[in-house]
């Protein structure tokens, strides 16, 4: 049993059952032990890859959205570069990287990273130090100075926490984290949710139905929709997960790239969950924003010229072999492709981004 554990096992006896909720809370966010806190790994030697790990490629095109949307914003100066759960920085650099085709647009980003791991704040300013890229960071979107807004979301999403529910008996109710047989932590039924939180036409499912929401998730993006409202914007968001609501257990936990047990060793493994982009689109477009997509990462980076990207890097020397491995990852349909989606959020009245115009 490791120390989180022990907390976890301690609130237990003290207030009963956890909400899952607030066990995945614990899990990434306490501020020992939690494994954003404790233990972020990501890259090649990590517990997880995300797409800017992948290659360069990724970034490069993300940026050119944004510096497109800058333009069409008209190029105000300064604009916030913001970005929620930046890992190791690479998705900034790379963006940086591009915008140097506009040396206006260098000289107008001013750098906001919402980012609550002082692990990983750590890491982020020793690379863009390196780079002699300064920053401010934010525990939330909340402290960002209002202005015009450049903002992207790559794999943040997944990993807040979640509520579930299971259908018992002809009842939802609330999937819980409690002390099971043989004294191992065991997911556990809940009380009994009111029907007029569930939609419409899931209130009678099959038993043992799941259902999956993210009270944080959109929270975050209505306060993203209401920024747009009020200032000229334009936000990217990446993650894997679903266009339309849907039902399932998506909770997984990755350690070293493997999957492992969610209730096993609390705090030394990455828990996330599927997005509900529809979820996202709702709640930012009620804050005052204008939603595009989601479309799948795989169309996305294709539309915009990846397959050309890569070719230009071959010819200035880049691996052949590891240039198609990237591509194929962030582009195939077995890979990132498919799984994985973009969602536009816009300030109403700006024109979709490029590749939204015609979709």
């Amino acid at each position: 049993m490791n120390a989180l554990e022990a907390l976890i096992r301690a609130e237990i006896a003290k207030a009963g059952p956890l909400p899952l909720e607030r066990y995945m809370a614990l899990c990434l966010g306490h501020p020992e032990h939690g494994y954003y806190m404790a233990k972020p790994a990501i890259g090649a030697a990590g517990d997880f890859t995300t797409a800017p790990e992948v290659s360069q490629m990724f970034g490069e095109i993300v940026g050119a959205v944004l510096a497109h949307g800058w333009q069409a914003m008209g190029s105000p100066a300064p604009v916030r570069l913001v970005e929620l759960g930046p890992g190791r920085a690479t998705l900034m650099l790379d963006m940086l990287r591009t915008f140097k085709v506009l040396p206006a647009l260098i000289e107008a980003v001013d750098i906001h990273l919402v980012e609550t791991s002082p692990r990983l704040r750590a890491a982020q300013a020793y690379r863009l130090n390196e780079a002699g890229v300064s920053a401010t960071w934010h525990d939330s979107i909340d402290t960002v100075p209002a202005g015009p807004m450049l903002l992207v979301a790559n794999e943040f999403f997944d990993a807040l926490p979640i509520r579930q529910r299971v259908m018992r008996g002809g009842e939802w109710r609330d999937v819980m984290v409690a002390i099971g047989p043989g004294d191992k932590l065991a997911f556990v039924d809940g009380p009994a949710v009111p029907a007029e939180d569930i939609p419409d036409g899931l209130r009678d499912a099959a038993e043992g139905t799941v259902l999956e929401d993210c009270p944080a998730a959109s929270d975050i993006a209505g306060r993203i929709g209401a920024r747009l409202a009020t200032d000229p914007g334009l936000a990217l968001i990446v993650d894997y997960g679903y266009r339309e609501p849907a039902h399932g257990d998506s909770l997984q936990a990755l350690r070293g790239k493997t999957f492992a047990d969610p209730l096993d060793a609390p705090g030394e493994a990455d828990l996330t969950a599927h997005v509900d982009f529809a979820a996202l689109a709702k709640a930012a477009t009620a804050t005052g924003a204008a939603a595009f997509g989601p479309i799948t990462q795989g169309s996305f980076l294709s539309a915009l010229g990846i397959g050309l990207r890569a070719e230009r890097l071959r010819a200035s020397g880049a691996a052949a072999q590891d240039l198609t491995l990237a591509l194929e990852r962030l582009t195939g349909a077995g890979a990132m492709g498919t799984l994985f989606k973009v969602l536009a959020l816009a300030s109403p009245g700006m024109a979709p981004p490029p590749p939204y115009e015609d979709r």
